[in-house]
């Protein structure tokens, strides 16, 4: 499972990546990539991105970059590096730190057992995500948010689908 939510983040990585090059619709839409890069695992895609170094690094950290290449299916929520960077100062460095925090972490930005298309995102929406934590999914005017960051692209993959978002998601602290 650990593996499989990695393979989840790197392929969202790669499919952002991507995107980089390619504008959404006006108004601000999600940029959609081509048949060609659907064509390529998770891990492909996060290991072709220039814009999620610090996702893949974490994977790596985590040791889980074997996971990318999974069957799946999975949707990962991938951040960017300038999400990784807006984090608090010494945020990124602590969980870098801990293994098993990291382990949360990156399991909260999987969905494992279903590709989940565009179409399939609905506003209110709870998804269960790898660590046990559920995000809430919004849809407001064609755009798509999961616990208020914004989805800027959407890639599949051959086994799964990359949503590349601005910001990183933190699970809710377990009591």
């Amino acid at each position: 499972m650990r593996l499989q939510w990695i393979t989840l983040l790197l392929s969202v990585a790669l499919f952002a990546t991507a995107c980089k090059d390619k504008s959404g619709p006006a108004g601000g839409g999600i940029a959609n990539v081509s048949d060609e890069e659907s064509a390529k695992t998770v891990l492909q895609i996060a290991a072709g991105s220039k814009d999620h170094t610090t996702l893949v690094k974490a994977v790596q950290a985590a040791g889980l970059e074997n996971s990318l290449a999974n069957q799946g299916p999975f949707t990962v929520f991938a951040p960017t590096d300038a999400a990784f960077k807006a984090l608090p100062s010494g945020a990124l460095d602590k969980v870098m730190a801990d293994k098993n925090l990291l382990t949360t972490v990156l399991g909260y930005h999987v969905y494992v057992g279903s590709s989940l298309k565009e179409s399939m995102l609905t506003d209110g929406d709870e998804l269960s995500m790898f660590d046990g934590g559920t995000a809430k999914i919004s849809v407001k005017g064609g755009k798509i948010s999961i616990n208020g960051a914004n989805v800027l692209a959407a890639v599949p993959a051959s086994n799964g689908m990359v949503y590349v978002i601005d910001k990183v998601l933190l699970p809710p602290e377990k009591k």
